[in-house]
């Protein structure tokens, strides 16, 4: 057996796109649009490791869709949790759980999925602001 993807349902792709491409990192590898059947998939991945995709999915008629917390949600080990976090906060994502622990942090995505960003190795030491920050939201 070998783990191809996460599919995760998005209501905006270029909200969906700006976030897991452009804040949080991953590459586009592919697109299939498929008129037919009225949806578009958009397959990502960490730049390097195009084994571990996610596709998001777009039915082009409007639905609603819940937070999805049944779900769980997507992990991602990152270099430096603090840098991540800070270049997310940068480009206007909220930190829901900040990284107090040198450790963990968790956001969302434009449809409240939740993404969680664990330090690769060893937790990074207690650092402000992270260390006093709040929880925002939920996660």
């Amino acid at each position: 057996m070998k783990y191809l993807h996460t599919m995760v349902r998005v209501t905006d792709p270029d909200a969906s796109i700006d976030f897991y491409c452009n804040k949080l990192g991953l590459k586009e590898l592919r697109r299939m649009e498929n008129p037919q059947g009225r949806f578009t998939l958009i397959f990502l991945a960490p730049p390097g490791q195009e084994d571990a995709q996610v596709e998001l999915t777009y039915n082009w008629d409007p639905e609603v869709l819940g937070e999805g917390r049944n779900f769980g949600h997507l992990a991602y080990a990152v270099d430096d949790i603090y840098a991540t976090c800070q270049r997310l906060m940068d480009h206007g994502v909220t930190i829901n759980r900040p990284p107090r622990d040198g450790r963990m942090a968790f956001v969302r995505s434009p449809d409240n999925v939740s993404i969680e960003l664990l330090q690769a190795g060893a937790a990074l030491p207690p650092a402000e602001p992270w260390a006093s920050m709040p929880n925002t939201g939920k996660w």
